[in-house]
């Protein structure tokens, strides 16, 4: 089983920062990327951004020069520091991992639960 945590959501002002975590853990082999999608109400969920295993990254064009995405791969971990908020940023906010679970296997998707991020005016 493979499973990722997310911390770091809350309440912030407009202008505020946040920074998001994501830790996986579990029966993992190898991640081939770790990223972030938002998804707010009455909203499809979305593309934040991207990191892949060799650091290359990508970013919503929304979010581009706000947001930075990086990782720590002794612990799995990705973060996304989230710089001049707007409410227009207001979501919850899921950790996305594309990881194999063994040699045998071949990639898949596995997500967090979801974490709160809302932006006042």
């Amino acid at each position: 089983q493979v499973q990722l945590v997310e911390s770091g959501g809350g309440l912030v002002q407009a202008g505020g920062s946040l920074r998001l975590s994501c830790a996986a853990s579990g029966r993992i082999f190898s991640i081939n990327a770790m990223g972030w999608y938002r998804q707010a109400p009455g909203m499809q969920r979305e593309l934040v951004a991207v990191i892949t295993s060799g650091g290359s990254t990508n970013y919503a064009d929304s979010v581009k020069g706000r947001f930075t995405i990086s990782r720590d791969t002794a612990k799995n971990t990705v973060y996304l520091q989230m710089n001049s908020l707007k409410p227009e940023d207001t979501a919850v906010y899921y950790c996305n991992a594309h990881l194999r679970i063994s040699f045998y296997t071949s990639s898949d998707d596995y997500w967090g639960q979801g974490t709160q991020v809302t932006v006042s005016s």
